[in-house]
């Protein structure tokens, strides 16, 4: 049972660690708009992942097996909203272009307390968790794993995943971080931009 935890837990951070739409919204929104609005960022993200690892937990590899239009569904209406969002971020990077750094910067990613919504929505059609949830992870939930262990590793999932994004939105928050951000604000909003379209075009692409 010790075993089958640390073998998750590895195999999770690994995943989490691994640069993608969820790291990218969490630092961005993190420096372009605040902690608070990063951790209203990083609790949707969580959900997502519970949604995920619930799924996971009840089957999901067996229903997209036998669901193919599922997948295909998830998977085209997944690539579809990261794309509207790198367009969102691509068409605030041109703003600025010609513009005075404002005090305050704004970010098309994170306004008005919505973070926890565009959070959760970012992770629930992240390629990444997908594939991860929908095969490897589901690898380690099989039918010998008793109820108890289940709840355990849904437990672990969701720890393990709100504190690496806590961790990632107290690294890019501190106000020098934001400074810089300001200066490079074009950028970095531009490159997150195409990085989010790429996402969803490779989803869409590899349905």
């Amino acid at each position: 049972m010790l075993m089958l935890f640390l073998t998750v837990a590895l195999v999770h951070i690994v995943a989490l660690m691994s640069p993608g739409p969820d790291f990218f919204f969490v630092s961005q929104t993190a420096l372009s708009r605040s902690r608070k609005e990063a951790m209203l960022g990083v609790l949707g993200i969580t959900g997502g992942v519970m949604v995920w690892s619930a799924l996971a937990l009840l089957g999901l590899n067996l229903i997209l097996a036998k669901m193919a239009w599922l997948h295909t569904v998830i998977m085209v209406g997944g690539g579809l909203y990261l794309c509207w969002m790198g367009w969102q971020m691509l068409r605030g990077a041109l703003k600025r272009r010609g513009q005075v750094t404002a005090a305050e910067p704004q970010a098309a990613l994170a306004r008005g307390g919505k973070s926890f919504i565009k959070g959760l929505l970012t992770n629930l059609a992240n390629p990444k968790a997908i594939i991860y949830f929908g095969s490897i992870f589901s690898l380690f939930v099989g039918d010998s794993v008793g109820t108890s262990a289940r709840w355990g590793i849904f437990a672990l999932i969701t720890l393990e995943t709100f504190a690496w994004f806590t961790l990632v939105a107290s690294v890019f928050a501190p106000p020098k971080m934001r400074r810089g951000y300001q200066k490079l604000a074009r950028w970095i909003d531009g490159v997150a931009g195409a990085l989010f379209a790429g996402f969803g075009v490779h989803l869409i692409l590899s349905r």
